[in-house]
């Protein structure tokens, strides 16, 4: 994702994708880790099931979490990953803007009670 990315301050951020841990990461300029976006694989291997977005106390207030949440569907998106949206934030992304990521060519589809269990069992 290589996209130059500002917070709500103007300061640059990245968003990178960590396989090993399960998560799309943000950092601040300074390298920093400022939050994440964690997922587990889905029952289908082309599904991402996003349940739990953390943005660290001392980085909120710089809209990190919107961006973080976005760079995560974009990159999904264009990976042909399907999206099952737990976490509130990914929900709240998708009821807003869900028609349009469709039209991009992005997937999602609501969560089941499965998806809920893999989530207890994995996360």
């Amino acid at each position: 994702m290589s996209d130059t990315l500002k917070d709500s301050h103007g300061a640059e951020v990245t968003v990178d994708l960590d396989e090993a841990g399960q998560a799309y990461v943000i950092r601040v300029d300074s390298g920093q880790v400022a939050g994440r976006a964690h997922f587990i694989a889905g029952p289908d291997a082309t599904e991402r099931i996003f349940y739990h977005t953390v943005i660290d106390e001392e980085f909120s207030g710089r809209g990190l979490s919107s961006t973080l949440v976005a760079q995560a569907l974009t990159d999904s998106r264009q990976k042909g990953i399907t999206v099952v949206p737990v976490c509130p934030l990914f929900v709240k992304k998708l009821q807003q803007t869900g028609d349009d990521y469709r039209s991009e060519g992005g997937q999602f589809r609501n969560a089941t009670t499965t998806d809920f269990d893999l989530v207890k069992r994995n996360a």
